[in-house]
């Protein structure tokens, strides 16, 4: 039997609006500009009506984020909301999540999205500290963070939190407190990222003239381990790298991506997995927009991949998952027997004491965590 590709049945939608572009971010996104709002809803319905076959299966999960999707007034998320069901069937169940700023927070608003069906909200607090919150150049305090989660909670339960560690300045006991106020919080997902200074950004560009700096690199190892400790000494379940969820609300959509399950996507800067294609859309907001107006394709990028890079794809993102991978399962699915494909890197992460192999599964070791991107670099080899 020859392989099929799976049929997506996830989107992502890419809203890049914000008020300012904070010092560290390297996404798509456009400050100000809400004269664009209206033509960016409609260049994203064209998008999907162009791309979309009408017989695709129904989606079990849709996220929406940015930039800042909340910038769109309440009017144009419905208009969006209202635009997916007309091009999209939905499960009865679907997730739906929409990534929000704090400062956006309001019962009148949050009330107006649960209407709306979106169940899901991804907070973007990186921080209670507001020393910390001003480092990061973000438009909230540590008291707006905090009321922004009760307020959401009270309508939409499914609250996910993301926060920043490895910040300049900020000691291990510093990102102990954060953590301790997002756990007393009622939230039911929560997020973990050091701080990377990428190229082209604002904060590369002051620690490329020494005028900007993380804490020391154990520092940052041991919060990570901290982040760790603390939420299994709490009876959260770290499910992914940088993921930890409670009471079985891990992110549906996010697992789509680490499975290689195929998903959806529209809007500047977007990527999906359609057909066995990555295909990214054009980063500019502004040239994406004309190339949708005038009829073009937005897709500045296409990666075709073989039966076999897909293999080694699935190995790669998929042990990021720390329960593990099956590689017998994943064997069944695509149809062809990968243990062989992937004996040699196994072995390699095995002799570093990364991974466990007992087959079929394989998956991290406690020390393996902190070095998963060099495991899913050997997993992926040349492919």
């Amino acid at each position: 039997m020859s392989f099929v590709w799976p049929i997506p049945r996830s989107l992502y939608v890419h809203i890049p609006f914000c008020v300012r572009r904070c010092g560290y971010c390297n996404f798509s996104v456009i400050a100000g500009r809400r004269d664009l709002h209206d033509r960016l809803l409609a260049a994203i319905d064209r998008e999907l009506e162009n791309s979309i076959d009408a017989s695709a299966p129904p989606l079990d999960t849709i996220f929406i984020g940015g930039g800042t999707p909340t910038e769109l007034s309440d009017d144009r998320l419905e208009l969006l909301m209202d635009s997916l069901r007309h091009r999209f069937r939905l499960a009865s169940d679907v997730e739906i999540t929409m990534e929000v700023n704090p400062e956006n927070v309001s019962a009148a608003r949050v009330s107006r999205w649960a209407q709306m069906g979106i169940n899901r909200i991804s907070l973007g607090v990186q921080s209670f500290r507001d020393e910390k919150l001003n480092v990061l150049q973000r438009g909230h305090t540590g008291v707006d963070a905090s009321t922004a989660v009760e307020t959401v909670a009270n309508e939409i339960p499914n609250v996910s939190l993301d926060l920043i560690f490895a910040a300049p300045g900020e000691s291990v006991a510093h990102w102990q407190s954060d953590l301790l106020k997002a756990m007393s919080l009622p939230i039911k997902h929560l997020s973990t990222y050091a701080l990377t200074f990428e190229k082209g950004t604002t904060f590369w560009n002051r620690r490329q003239v020494g005028t900007l700096a993380g804490p020391p690199e154990e520092d940052e190892l041991a919060m990570y381990q901290l982040a760790r400790q603390m939420t299994r000494d709490r009876g959260w379940h770290h499910y992914e790298v940088s993921s930890f969820e409670l009471g079985g609300h891990a992110c549906r959509h996010n697992q789509v991506y680490w499975k290689g399950q195929g998903w959806y996507a529209a809007g500047p800067g977007a990527a999906r997995f359609v057909n066995g294609s990555r295909d990214l859309n054009h980063r500019s907001p502004t040239t994406y927009l004309a190339r949708c107006e005038s009829g073009q394709d937005p897709t500045t990028e296409r990666e075709p991949l073989t039966t076999l890079q897909y293999v080694h794809e699935r190995l790669a993102f998929g042990i990021r998952m720390i329960d593990g991978i099956d590689l017998e399962q994943i064997s069944r699915e695509i149809g062809i027997d990968i243990e062989p494909l992937a004996k040699e890197a196994i072995e390699v992460a095995v002799r570093d004491g990364n991974v466990l192999w007992n087959p079929p599964l394989l998956k991290l070791t406690h020390r393996g965590v902190l070095f998963a991107d060099t495991v899913a670099a050997q997993l992926l080899g040349d492919h």
